[in-house]
C-alpha cells in the first residue's frame, strides 16, 4: 500500500517538470558523461604520474642501493581488477548487441545514444583496468581519491537506473532485458567497489614502513624473496577465486617466460599432498582390506586400500562429474526451442535472452566443473603414484632371499615406472564407467522426447556398440597382459646388462648380448603390434558409433513415420555428439582398465612375496647375559620350501668381545654363514639367539652413489674426531688426497670411480663409523694389497674394535692365529672348531687350508733364496730395476677437476621442429604421413557435409514440406556417414603402423647407441637414467606419442570446421574469433615455456627415484644389517614428493591454460548466439543457424582441446627428444676397421709394449697412469702390483682400450692396438676380472655365452678349473639356474666359471686381474697350477694383492701412484733389500706373525 502511494507520488512529481530524468536518452546520455570525464582524468593522471617518475628517476643517485619492495596490495585488489574487466567486458558485448540489432537501418537518438554509452563504458573501465594494474609505491596501499568517488558515484548512478527500471520505467515503457541486466549487475559491482574503497581494512604484503627500512646494505640481502623450493605451493592456501581461477599458479607461469625454470624454482607440495602424510594411513588400509584373507594382499585388497585412501577425492572429482555431466546436456536439450525461436516462433518477449543465458550459464558450469574434475583426479592421481611405489619400495626391503629371485631389479623398476604410473593414469578414467551410463540415460531421454520410440533404436544401436566392445576388450588385455610380460624380461635384463658393462666390453661380448636385447624386443614388438592393431579396431568402432547411431535412429525415424524437423534433427545431432566423446573414450577407458588391472594383478603378486622370517633370530636385551650369538643345532636355507637346508646342524657360541673366524674352501657356506646371522636366511629348526646390534661388511662391495663422507656416516651426524680415527684406521688419508675433491668427491653408480681396494675400505669405514655391538667382516681382506690389509687388520680389527665381538670370514690363513675362536667349515657344516693350535692339531680340514698356505710361502723362500743366474731377460728394453720418474708428479694439475658424476643433462627452451621432423619421418620417411591427415580431413568434411545435409534438407517445423523424400534424405546420410567411418578405419591403421614402425627405429637406433657407448659413459651415466629411458620414454613412444600428435592434428581440423560452419551463419564470428584465436596463441605461447620445462623436470627427477630403487634392492642385505630401513624409506619419500613437485604444477599449469580458453570460447559463443538473435528474421536459415549452435556448443570443448593437444604433445615429445639425446652419444672407436684388420694367427707372439702411456678417465679428471714404458715379452708371464689404488686395474683398461690414452701408445706384437677395431683387439684378448660376473641364465650360456663349443669342451674347462664335480650334483647340470648377478654362487664360485670361460677361449695374451681374491689357498695353488700348464705358451699377465701369485712371474711390474716404481724380475727385486717389491713380500709373510 505505502509503497502503491509512494510510486504515485513519484510519478506525479515527475510528471510536473523533471519527466526528462526518465527518458532513455538522459539516463545513457548522463552515464556517457561521467564515463568520459573518468577516461580523461584517468589519462591525467597517468601523465602527470609519468612526468614525476621520469623526474625522480633523474633526481635518485643510486637507485640500485635502494632495497626492492613489492608492489603494495589494498584489500581485495584482484577481485577488484575482475570486477573492472567484467563491466568493460559486458558493456562491450552491450554494445556489439546493439550495433547488430540496429544494422542496416535508421538510427534514431534513443538508439545511438545506448550505443555510445557502452562504447564509452567499455573503454573507460578498460583503462580503469590499466590504472589499477599500474598502482605501486607506498601511497598505494590506500586507494587513490578519485578511484574512491567514482566508485560511489558509479553505484549510486546504477542503483538509481534499477530504481527508475522497478519503479517508473515500467509504466511508460516496456524495458530491455539488456538494459535491466546491465543496471542490476552495475549496482552489484558498485556494491562490491565501495566495499572495497570505504569498508575494508587496509593490507600491505610486502611494502617496507619506514620504520623497516634496513640500515645497513648486507640487511638487504635477507630482504631477498624465498626461492620456490623454500615455499609451499600457493594452492595450500588459495582462496575460493584463486582455486577457481588458477591464479595461484600464475606467479609460477611469469617466472617461467622470464627464465629457465629449475627444480629450486618449483615450490613444495602443501603437506597433505605428501606421501609421507598419507603413506601410514594408506599402509593401515592394506593391512586392514588384506587382514582376513590370510594369503598376502590380493588386487581387490589393494585396490580397496587405494580407494579409501583417496575417498574425499574421489568423493569430489564425482561430484565435479555429475556437474559437467547435467550441465553439458542442457544445450541439446534446448536447441529444438531455439531454432523454432529463430523461424518466428516466440512464446514470450525476451525468450530469446533467456535462451542465451541458460546457454551460457550452462557453458560456464561445464567449463568451471570440468577444470575442477580433471585437476582433482589428476591431483589424486600422483598421490596414488608415491603411495604405490612407497609400499613397493618398502616390500623390497623386507623381501627373502628366495623372493628376490623370483623379480629382478629390472622387473622391480617396472613396477615403479610403468605399473604404478598406469594406476596413476587410471584415475582419468576412474569415474567413465558410470558417467558413460548417465550419458546414455539423459541422451536416451531428451531422444524419447523428441523422436518418441525411435530412441528405442538409439538405445539398441548403443549396446550393441558397447557389446562389440568385449571381444575387443579381451584381446587388448591378452594383449597388455603379454606385452608388459615381455617388457619386464627385457628390462631385466637390459637391468642386468648395464651393471655388467664393464665385463662385456672386456670380452668383446656387447654387440652379442644387444643382440639378445633385441631379440626380446621383437618378441615384445609382436604383442605391441596386436595391441596398437587392436586399439586402432576399437577406435574405429568407437568414432563410427555416433554415426552408426544417427543411422539407426533417424532410419527408425522414416520406418515408424516420426516426422522429422532440422530442430529435432539437431537436437539428436548435438546429442549424438556428446556422445561422441564417452564413446570416443570409451576404447581408452577398456584399455585403462585392463592396464590398470594388469598392474595391480603384478604389484600385489609381488607385495605377496614372502618376506624375512621374523622369528629366525630370537633376540635378547643386551647386557643381560656375556653371550651376544648362539645357535643350536640350527638349520638353515636360502628357501624354505628346499629338501635340503643350506647350513645343517649349526651350533656355536660366542662371547662379548670374541674375535671369530670362519674359513673354508669356496662354496662351503661360509658367506651363508654370516647372511644367517643377519636373519637372511630361512630357520627350519634348532634355535638362534642374539643381542646387540650389527654392521656387516659385504664381500662385494656395496657403495651408494653419493659423496664419499655420506657413505661413511651412513645417516649418522658428523664426529669428526671419530671420523679422522676411521680414515686413519682404514688407510684412506692418502687416497681421499689423490682424489680431486677429498671425501666430497662424489662417488659414481657401485662405486665405479673407486678402485675394488678403496671400495672395500669405505665399507670397513662405514662399517666403524656405526659403533655397533657386533661386526660381520665377509672377507675384507681379499680385495686390498698385503701391506693395507695388515695394516686394516691390526688397526680395525684388532685395535679399533678391540673391545667388540667379531665375526670375519677369511681366506688368508695369516689371520687366524689370533683369533679366540676359528670355526672350519665345509659342505654347509661347521665340522671343526677351536682355537687356531687347537684345531690344527686336530683338525684335517684346517690343516689341509694351512698347509696349502705353507706351501705358497715356502715357495717365496725358494724364489728367496736362488740366485739371479737364471734370469734370463737381459734384453729387456728396462735395463734392471725402473724407477719412477717424477716429471709426471704434477700431471694430475692438469685438466679440470670436476665430479665424475654429473646432473642429468636436460634441453632447456622450446622443443626444436627437428625433434618433431625426425620422429614423423622416421617411419618411411615420413610416407604415410599426408594420408593419414588426408583421412582426418575427409573425415571432418564428410562429418559436415552429413549434419549439414540432414539440417538443409529437413523442414524447419512440421507443418513444412521437406526438400527431398525421407528415403533420399537418409540414403545419401548413410553415404556420408559411411565415407567418414571408412576414413577413420584407414586413419587408425595408417597411424598404428606408423607408431609401431618409428616405435621400433628409434629404439633400435638408442640402444646401439647405448651399447657402443664408450665406458665412461656408463661410469658417469647412473643406470637409473638410461632405464628410464627405456622403460618409461619407450613406453610412451610405443603407445602414446603417435595419438598425441594426430590427436593434435584432428583437434586443429575439427575446430578448424566448427568455425567454418558457423562463419557460413554469420561472417561476423569469424571476424570475433580472430581475436580470441591471437589472445589464445599468446596465451599458450605463455603457458608452454613454463610447461616445459616442468615436463622436462618431471623426467629428470624421476631418475633418482628409480636409482635410489635400483641402489636399496641390491644392498638391501647391508641396508638391514645396520637397521637403517627407516631412514631409506624417508629418502625414498623425499624423492618421490620431489618428482611430484614439477608434476603436481605441470598439470595445474594444464588447468590454468585450460580455464582461461574456456573463457575465450564462451566469449566466442556469446557473441555467436548475439549475432543470431540480432539479425532480423529471414535473413538466415533457421536450420543452418540452429547447426551453428551445434557446433558452437563444442566450440569451447574444441578450443581447448586443440590447445591442450598441443601442449600434451610437446610435453610427450620430450619422450622422443630424451630418447634422441642417447642415440647420439659419443660412440667408441669402430669395432672393425676393413682397411686395417690384423691377421687371423695375431697376436702369434703375445709381446705387449707401452711407449709414454699417460690415462685419465675423463677431461676434468687427474692424470691415473703417468709415463708408462715397459715390455711384456710373447710367452712370459708378468706381474703387477702395488698398493691399492695405484693404477693397476687402470692399465689393464687401457689394454683392453676401455679406457683410451691421452698420450703414449701400446703395440702387440708390433701392432699399435689404437689403429685396429675394438672387437678385433677385445676378441683376441682373455680376462678374468677383478669383480667376477654371471648373468642370468645357465651354467652353459655363463660359460659360453657366444654358443662357440660342444659340451664335451665346456665340460673340460669346468673339470679344468675345479668346477666340475660341483656342476654335476646339480639335478640341471649344464642347464642348472643362475640368478641375476650369480647370487646362488659364491663369489669364488663365480670366479672359477670365469677361469672356464678362459680356458674356451684359449687366447694368446690372458690377463688375470685379482682372479685368486675370492678363493681360499688351497683353490688358488688349484688354479695356479691350471694356469701354468694349459697358458704356459701365452703372455700371462696377473694383478694380484697375494705375493705368492705373482712369484713365478718371469717379470714382476711395481706400480705406485701411476708411475712405474720398478721392473724387473722378482729374482733380482727380491735381492734388493731396498726395493719396494721386497718390502711388500715381507709384509706378506710378517702376516703370520699377529
Amino acid at each position: 500500500m505505502w509503497a502503491t502511494k509512494a510510486s504515485s507520488s513519484l510519478v506525479s512529481l515527475w510528471s510536473s517538470g523533471f519527466d526528462f530524468l526518465l527518458q532513455l536518452s538522459f539516463l545513457r546520455g548522463f552515464s556517457c558523461c561521467l564515463h568520459l570525464l573518468l577516461l580523461v582524468c584517468l589519462l591525467l593522471s597517468w601523465s602527470l604520474k609519468k612526468l614525476n617518475l621520469c623526474s625522480s628517476h633523474s633526481t635518485e643517485p643510486d637507485p640500485d642501493r635502494r632495497p626492492k619492495r613489492r608492489n603494495p596490495v589494498f584489500p581485495c585488489y584482484k577481485q577488484a581488477l575482475v570486477c573492472s574487466l567484467s563491466v568493460s567486458v559486458l558493456s562491450l558485448v552491450l554494445c556489439v548487441f546493439d550495433y547488430f540489432r540496429g544494422f542496416g537501418g535508421v538510427w534514431s537518438e534513443e538508439e545511438l545514444v545506448p550505443v555510445l554509452d557502452f562504447a564509452v563504458r567499455s573503454l573507460a573501465w578498460g583503462f580503469l583496468c590499466i590504472y589499477l594494474r599500474m598502482l605501486e609505491g607506498p601511497r598505494a596501499r590506500a586507494l587513490p581519491f578519485l578511484l574512491r568517488v567514482w566508485w560511489c558515484f558509479f553505484f549510486c548512478v546504477s542503483c538509481f537506473g534499477v530504481v527508475a527500471d522497478i519503479l517508473l520505467y515500467r509504466r511508460v515503457v516496456l524495458m530491455s532485458v539488456q538494459a535491466y541486466v546491465y543496471d542490476v549487475s552495475s549496482a552489484l559491482f558498485g556494491l562490491f567497489f565501495c566495499y572495497v574503497g570505504f569498508v575494508a581494512k587496509a593490507e600491505d604484503r610486502g611494502a617496507l614502513r619506514p620504520e623497516e627500512e634496513p640500515l645497513l646494505s648486507n640487511e638487504i640481502q635477507d630482504l631477498r624473496e624465498p626461492k620456490g623450493c623454500e615455499t609451499v605451493t600457493p594452492y595450500a592456501k588459495s582462496g575460493v577465486f584463486g582455486v577457481i581461477t588458477f591464479s595461484w599458479l600464475s606467479p609460477l607461469i611469469a617466472l617461467g617466460n622470464k627464465k629457465a625454470l629449475d627444480l629450486e624454482d618449483v615450490p613444495q607440495l602443501d603437506p597433505q599432498d605428501c606421501v609421507v602424510t598419507g603413506y601410514p594411513y594408506f599402509r593401515r588400509n592394506i593391512l586392514l582390506e588384506n587382514s582376513s584373507g590370510g594369503g598376502g594382499v590380493t588386487t581387490l585388497g589393494l585396490a580397496k586400500a587405494l580407494v579409501l585412501s583417496t575417498w574425499r577425492d574421489i568423493f569430489w572429482t564425482g561430484l565435479f562429474a555429475l556437474v559437467h555431466v547435467l550441465a553439458s546436456y542442457i544445450g541439446p536439450y534446448i536447441i529444438d526451442t531455439f531454432v523454432q525461436y529463430l523461424n518466428g516462433s516466440i512464446e514470450f518477449d525476451g525468450e530469446g535472452y533467456v535462451l542465451i543465458s541458460v546457454f551460457l550459464v550452462a557453458k560456464l558450469f561445464d567449463g568451471l566443473s570440468q577444470r575442477q574434475r580433471v585437476f582433482r583426479m589428476q591431483l589424486f592421481g600422483i598421490r596414488m603414484r608415491s603411495l604405490l611405489v612407497a609400499t613397493i619400495y618398502d616390500k623390497g626391503l623386507t623381501l627373502s632371499s628366495q623372493s628376490r629371485q623370483a623379480h629382478t631389479s629390472g622387473e622391480v623398476i617396472n613396477f615403479i615406472a610403468v605399473d604404478a604410473e598406469r594406476v596413476s593414469t587410471f584415475c582419468w578414467y576412474l569415474h567413465e564407467p558410470w558417467l558413460v551410463l548417465l550419458q546414455v540415460m539423459l541422451a536416451m531421454f531428451i531422444l524419447y522426447k523428441y523422436l518418441g520410440l525411435a530412441a528405442i533404436s538409439s538405445l539398441v544401436a548403443t549396446v550393441l556398440v558397447m557389446l562389440l566392445n568385449v571381444p575387443l576388450g579381451k584381446w587388448l588385455e591378452k594383449s597388455e597382459d603379454n606385452l608388459m610380460e615381455s617388457k619386464d624380461k627385457r628390462m631385466k635384463a637390459t637391468s642386468e646388462i648395464l651393471q655388467n658393462m664393464r665385463i662385456l666390453k672386456l670380452q668383446g661380448w656387447e654387440m652379442k648380448f644387444l643382440s639378445k636385447i633385441k631379440d626380446l624386443r621383437n618378441f615384445e614388438e609382436g604383442w605391441l603390434k596386436k595391441y596398437v592393431t587392436t586399439r586402432a579396431l576399437m577406435s574405429f568402432v568407437f568414432w563410427g558409433a555416433p554415426t552408426f547411431i544417427a543411422v539407426a535412429t533417424f532410419s527408425s525415424c522414416m520406418v515408424m513415420d516420426i516426422p522429422l524437423s532440422s530442430g529435432k534433427i539437431l537436437s539428436a545431432l548435438a546429442m549424438f555428439k556428446i556422445l561422441e566423446e564417452p564413446i570416443y573414450n570409451l576404447p581408452d577407458v577398456i584399455s585403462m582398465i585392463v592396464q590398470t588391472k594388469v598392474s595391480l594383478d603384478r604389484i600385489s603378486a609381488f607385495l605377496r612375496l614372502d618376506d624375512l622370517q621374523n622369528d629366525t633370530v630370537e633376540r635378547f636385551a643386551t647386557g643381560t647375559s656375556n653371550t651376544v650369538i648362539e645357535i643350536t643345532k640350527g638349520n638353515f636355507s636360502w628357501n624354505s620350501s628346499a629338501a635340503e637346508p643350506m647350513l645343517k646342524d649349526i651350533s656355536f657360541k660366542v662371547e662379548m668381545g670374541m674375535k671369530v673366524a670362519v674359513c673354508g674352501m669356496v662354496g662351503s657356506g661360509k658367506s651363508s654363514l654370516l647372511s644367517c646371522i643377519l636373519g637372511e636366511l630361512s630357520k627350519i629348526s634348532g634355535t638362534f639367539r642374539l643381542s646387540g646390534t650389527k654392521a656387516y661388511v659385504a664381500q662385494s662391495p656395496w657403495i651408494q652413489s653419493g659423496k664419499i663422507e655420506d657413505n661413511i656416516l651412513f645417516g649418522l651426524p658428523m664426529d669428526r674426531e671419530k671420523y679422522d680415527r676411521i680414515l686413519e684406521a682404514c688407510s684412506l688419508r692418502k687416497d681421499l688426497a689423490i682424489l680431486p675433491f677429498g671425501d666430497q668427491t662424489v662417488i659414481g653408480e657401485r662405486g665405479i670411480n673407486l678402485s675394488g681396494g678403496q671400495k672395500q675400505r669405505v665399507q670397513i669405514a662405514r662399517a666403524l663409523y656405526q659403533d655397533a655391538d657386533i661386526y660381520l667382516f665377509d672377507d675384507p681382506f681379499s680385495a686390498v694389497d698385503a701391506h693395507t690389509g695388515s695394516h686394516l687388520y691390526k688397526e680395525c680389527l684388532l685395535g679399533f674394535l678391540s673391545s667388540k665381538t667379531v665375526i670375519y670370514v677369511t681366506h688368508q690363513v695369516e689371520f687366524l692365529p689370533t683369533a679366540d675362536l676359528i670355526l672350519v667349515m665345509k659342505g654347509g657344516r661347521v665340522t671343526e672348531m677351536g682355537k687356531y693350535m687347537e684345531i690344527l692339531r686336530e683338525g684335517a680340514d684346517f690343516k689341509e687350508l694351512v698347509d696349502a698356505h705353507r706351501m705358497a710361502l715356502s715357495g717365496l723362500e725358494s724364489e728367496r733364496s736362488n740366485d739371479d743366474s737364471a734370469s734370463g731377460d737381459e734384453d729387456m728394453d728396462n735395463d734392471g730395476k725402473t724407477k719412477a720418474r717424477k716429471s709426471g708428479g704434477n700431471a694430475e694439475a692438469e685438466g679440470g677437476k670436476g665430479q665424475l658424476v654429473q646432473e642429468e643433462e636436460r634441453e632447456k627452451g622450446k622443443v626444436g621442429f627437428p625433434v618433431y621432423w625426425k620422429y614423423i619421418t622416421t617411419a618411411y620417411g615420413g610416407a604415410l604421413i599426408p594420408f593419414i591427415l588426408l583421412a582426418q580431413v575427409l573425415f571432418q568434411l564428410l562429418e559436415i557435409a552429413s549434419n549439414y545435409w540432414m539440417a538443409w534438407a529437413s523442414p524447419v517445423s512440421e507443418g513444412m514440406k521437406p526438400a527431398v523424400p525421407d528415403s533420399t534424405l537418409i540414403l545419401v546420410y548413410i553415404v556420408m556417414a559411411s565415407g567418414s567411418a571408412l576414413c577413420v578405419l584407414i586413419e587408425a591403421l595408417l597411424l598404428a603402423t606408423t607408431g609401431y614402425k618409428t616405435a621400433t627405429i628409434l629404439f633400435n637406433k638408442m640402444h646401439h647407441a647405448i651399447f657402443r657407448a664408450p665406458m665412461s659413459f656408463f661410469d658417469s651415466t647412473p643406470s637409473g637414467r638410461i632405464l628410464n629411458r627405456a622403460s618409461m620414454d619407450q613406453s610412451t613412444v610405443d603407445t602414446s606419442i603417435q595419438d598425441c600428435i594426430s590427436a593434435s592434428a584432428f583437434s586443429l581440423i575439427q575446430l578448424f570446421g566448427a568455425v567454418v560452419v558457423a562463419s557460413q551463419v554469420a561472417w561476423e564470428v569469424f571476424v570475433c574469433f580472430l581475436p580470441v584465436v591471437a589472445v589464445s596463441i599468446w596465451y599458450q605461447r605463455y603457458y608452454i615455456p613454463s610447461a616445459r620445462e616442468l615436463t622436462r623436470l618431471g623426467g629428470v627427477t624421476e631418475a633418482p627415484v628409480i636409482q635410489h630403487f635400483s641402489e636399496t634392492i641390491s644392498g638391501s642385505t647391508t641396508i638391514r644389517s645396520f637397521d637403517q630401513e627407516e631412514r631409506f624409506r624417508n629418502t625414498n619419500m623425499e624423492l618421490l614428493d620431489v618428482y611430484a613437485r614439477p608434476k603436481f604444477h605441470s598439470f595445474a599449469a594444464m588447468e590454468w591454460l585450460s580455464f582461461r580458453l574456456d573463457v575465450l570460447s564462451l566469449l566466442t559463443f556469446a557473441m555467436t548466439l548475439i549475432f543470431l538473435i540480432s539479425i532480423p528474421k529471414g535473413l538466415i536459415d533457421p536450420a543452418i543457424a540452429g547447426l551453428a549452435v551445434t557446433y558452437g556448443l563444442n566450440l569451447n570443448w574444441l578450443q581447448t582441446w586443440v590447445i591442450w593437444n598441443i601442449c600434451n604433445m610437446e610435453n610427450a615429445i620430450i619422450s622422443v627428444e630424451r630418447m634422441q639425446q642417447y642415440t647420439a652419444i659419443e660412440s667408441e672407436p669402430p669395432l672393425v676397421i676393413e682397411d686395417n684388420r690384423p691377421p687371423r694367427s695375431w697376436p702369434s707372439c703375445g709381446e705387449i709394449s707401452f711407449r709414454d702411456l699417460q690415462v685419465r678417465y675423463a677431461p676434468q679428471l687427474p692424470l691415473v697412469l703417468r709415463d708408462i714404458s715397459c715390455t711384456f715379452l710373447g710367452g712370459t708371464k708378468t706381474g703387477i702390483v702395488g698398493r691399492t689404488g695405484s693404477g693397476k686395474s687402470t692399465l689393464i683398461q687401457t689394454l683392453f682400450r676401455i679406457v683410451d690414452p691421452c698420450e703414449g701408445r701400446i703395440t702387440i706384437d708390433g701392432i699399435d692396438i689404437h689403429t685396429i677395431g675394438l672387437h678385433d683387439l677385445r676378441s683376441k684378448l682373455s680376462i678374468i676380472p677383478q669383480e667376477p660376473t654371471m648373468f642370468e641364465g645357465t651354467i652353459r650360456s655363463n660359460i659360453d655365452p657366444l654358443e662357440e663349443y660342444s659340451d664335451g669342451q665346456i665340460w673340460e674347462a669346468l673339470d679344468k678349473c675345479q668346477l666340475g664335480d660341483e656342476v654335476r650334483k646339480k639335478e640341471g647340470k649344464l642347464d642348472s639356474p643362475v640368478t641375476e648377478n650369480g647370487e646362488n654362487w659364491s663369489m669364488g664360485q663365480r670366479q672359477l666359471v670365469c677361469l672356464g670361460r678362459v680356458l674356451l677361449k684359449k687366447s694368446k695374451v690372458l690377463v688375470l686381474d685379482e682372479a685368486t681374491a675370492s678363493v681360499d689357498m688351497a683353490t688358488d695353488n688349484l688354479i695356479q697350477q691350471t694356469i701354468r700348464k694349459h697358458f704356459s705358451e701365452c703372455t700371462v699377465i696377473t694383478i694380484a694383492h697375494r705375493i705368492t701369485s705373482v712369484l713365478d712371474s718371469d717379470m714382476v711390474l711395481l706400480l705406485d701412484n701411476g708411475l712405474v716404481s720398478e721392473y724387473d724380475s722378482p729374482k733380482r727385486l727380491l735381492d734388493d733389500r731396498s726395493s719396494s717389491f721386497t718390502q711388500l713380500v715381507e709384509e706378506y709373510t710378517m702376516r703370520s706373525e699377529f
